[in-house]
């Protein structure tokens, strides 16, 4: 008789946005060679921002994907401004070796880059993830005693009522964020 034991985990995870800088291919002696990036993550109220500085390490083929679409643009001094989550924080204690501050400790906020939801490159959307279907979607999806023209009318009545040129101006402005989007 064999018994499997299952582990199970907490997860704490950092939501955010901020600035992609110094993406760099890491080859340490031992192991392998893994995609790294900087992020200055933006933090406080909104007229007096404070930037977090995060070190991570490159997870997920999707996210090194599209980290590894903006190594020309961070390279080129524009500013490449994502939306992240973050996993396994961790702090690096090291000693400045130049500068004024040469010979102090320092330390580094470390984790992994799990996921990107967004990339603007100088303001433009360039990429915008798409919204993953939620336990919700599947359970509406197979609830088949409730027509589906009755969920339209209780969306309806839940916006508020906007006049059509509102709607329509909306739209427009949406459209070629969406276009640049895609060519990304």
């Amino acid at each position: 008789m064999t018994t499997s034991i299952n582990k199970s985990f907490f997860d704490l995870h950092i939501t955010g946005l901020g600035y992609l800088n110094r993406i760099r291919e890491v080859k340490p002696k031992k192991g392998d060679a893994f995609l790294a990036c900087d992020i200055a993550a933006l933090n406080g109220p909104s007229d007096d921002v404070a930037y977090v500085r995060f070190d991570t390490r490159v997870s997920g083929f999707e996210a090194q994907h599209l980290v590894r679409r903006c190594i020309q643009a961070v390279d080129a001094e524009k500013k490449v401004m994502i939306g992240f989550r973050l996993g396994d924080l961790w702090t690096d204690t090291f000693t400045y070796s130049k500068g004024k501050r040469a010979g102090e400790q320092g330390v580094s906020l470390k984790a992994r880059l799990l996921f990107v939801s967004w990339i603007k490159v100088d303001g433009q959307l360039v990429y915008k993830a798409e919204p993953k279907p939620t336990d919700a979607d599947d359970r509406d999806a197979r609830n088949t005693d409730v027509p589906a023209a009755s969920a339209e009318p209780q969306a309806a009545a839940s916006e508020p009522a906007r006049p059509a040129a509102e709607a329509a101006d909306e739209a427009a402005a949406d459209a070629p964020a969406l276009g640049v989007a895609e060519s990304f």
